[in-house]
């Protein structure tokens, strides 16, 4: 069968075989855990402990601040030793954040949880009540609240789900390995979705570059009957961006504007569904999750399930440590195509964190010039953007240009900056454009504040 894809796209090198081999290893339980109350898009979580209180692992210490919103659990037994603004690694702002630790003498305690129960007697709104109540949020990176996603407005008829298996980043494969090793988990937590929303099938989209996971797969959903397809997709960045993995299986095209919801489609990422399950069948919330230690920069490349709160610090000494000196390194959250760069050790793991990559080798930034007009990015661009025009426009400070040329529909999957000839730091420049855009959509009618590049 022919693989599916899309159009546009780049080749980066995959990077996986450091650790694709690699099992799923449990890091030992950390003694004192960082844990912010934003760790999802929408409105921080309100904190229900205080300096001095003692918590059980799977304690909810923060509940959803609205709708579109989370709750936040503790990962460790312990005391509350600290509740106050410390540093995240995706945000440019302190964030509210709870520590918590293990009182001197006592041995880390994480919690324990019961086997999978039958829920099929559950409603759709217990269900719902479950994943919100266990604060389950898109563990591919954006870490939008499940229980939302699986709330589509009244007006918008959902025919079809798509499970994201994808994993084009580079040098990550924490999702490959929880296909192969946690698949009744990724299943059972499929049905639990399909009930949800009305549907009998669902569309398990990997690529090709994974061709065990996609074995194994189809075999165990043969054998278990289970109402999913897994869909072989050709190798190419960014094959599992929400709209592309759309456009790749349904062949249908996301409006611009729009959210996969306008066509009939939710997708939810494999390590999200596999969540759902051990929220609902297990009743444990999301206090931990897999991610992959990779890159030059470390000894021992490995994919770990690490508690939320870890401290990036401890993850990396799990991992042997550097390779390099201070200065010689890049430490990224994330891939090297849409990660983002940290400047501390001490901000902890988060629900978003799919990956820790220590760069060593190459990590030094080409010398921007101006750019040439080659239009490379343009061919490219999955989203059938001009980014050589918006970022020209965004460079000089005309957002209601860069509008005009549907900054707001990009992706910022960084395929434009990859073929860049000249270095030109073009999702930085869009940033900076939807930035300043949502400022001035925000601000007073008569003043538009703008944000330095």
């Amino acid at each position: 069968m022919r693989a599916r894809t899309f159009r546009g796209g780049v080749h980066p090198p995959g990077n996986k075989h450091w650790t694709e081999r690699k099992p799923i290893e449990d890091m030992p339980l950390p003694r004192r855990v960082i844990v912010p109350l934003h760790m999802h898009t929408g409105a921080p979580a309100k904190a229900l402990v205080k300096e001095g209180d003692m918590v059980r692992a799977g304690q909810m210490i923060g509940e959803p601040g609205g709708f579109v919103s989370a709750a936040v659990h503790a990962s460790i037994s312990g005391k509350v030793t600290a509740v106050l603004p410390h540093l995240h690694p995706a945000m440019p702002s302190l964030v509210p954040t709870v520590v918590i630790e293990t009182p001197e003498g006592e041995a880390p305690d994480g919690g324990s949880w019961t086997d999978a129960a039958d829920w099929s007697g559950l409603t759709v709104d217990e269900l719902r009540a479950r994943i919100l109540d266990a604060g389950v949020v898109g563990l591919g990176g954006a870490a939008f609240p499940t229980h939302v996603k699986l709330t589509p407005p009244k007006e918008k008829r959902i025919d079809a789900l798509i499970l994201n298996g994808v994993e084009c980043e580079p040098y990550l494969t924490a999702d490959h390995r929880l296909m192969l090793e946690q698949a009744d988990a990724l299943i059972g937590g499929t049905r639990i979705v399909l009930k949800i929303l009305g549907l009998s099938k669902a569309y398990l989209g990997i690529e090709r570059n994974k061709p065990d996971a996609i074995a194994f797969l189809a075999e165990r959903c043969r054998a278990l009957e289970a109402p999913v397809e897994v869909v072989p997709l050709k190798v190419k960045y960014p094959q599992g961006a929400e709209k592309q993995l759309i456009k790749a299986i349904l062949k249908r095209e996301v409006p611009s504007g729009g959210l996969p919801f306008d066509v009939g489609v939710v997708v939810q990422n494999v390590g999200t569904v596999a969540a759902v399950h051990d929220a609902v069948a297990r009743g444990k919330p999301l206090i931990d999750r897999i991610l992959t230690v990779t890159g030059h920069g470390v000894r021992e490349p490995k994919n770990l399930r690490v508690r939320i709160g870890t401290p990036f610090a401890d993850v990396i000494a799990h991992c042997g440590g550097f390779t390099t000196e201070e200065g010689e390194r890049k430490i990224i959250m994330g891939g090297p195509m849409m990660g983002l760069a940290q400047y501390s050790l001490e901000v902890p793991v988060v629900k978003g964190t799919s990956g820790i990559l220590i760069l060593a080798d190459g990590v030094r930034a080409g010398r921007e010039t101006t750019c040439i007009k080659c239009g490379r990015c343009v061919a490219i661009c999955p989203v059938y953007l001009m980014p050589n025009r918006i970022s020209d426009y965004a460079e000089i400070d005309k957002f209601d240009q860069c509008n005009e040329y549907g900054v707001r529909d990009c992706i910022e999957c960084g395929a434009c900056a990859y073929v860049c000839d000249v270095k030109r730091p073009i999702v930085h420049l869009v940033k900076y454009a939807k930035l300043n855009l949502a400022k001035k959509k925000a601000a007073p009618q008569g003043s538009a504040p703008g944000v330095q590049a």
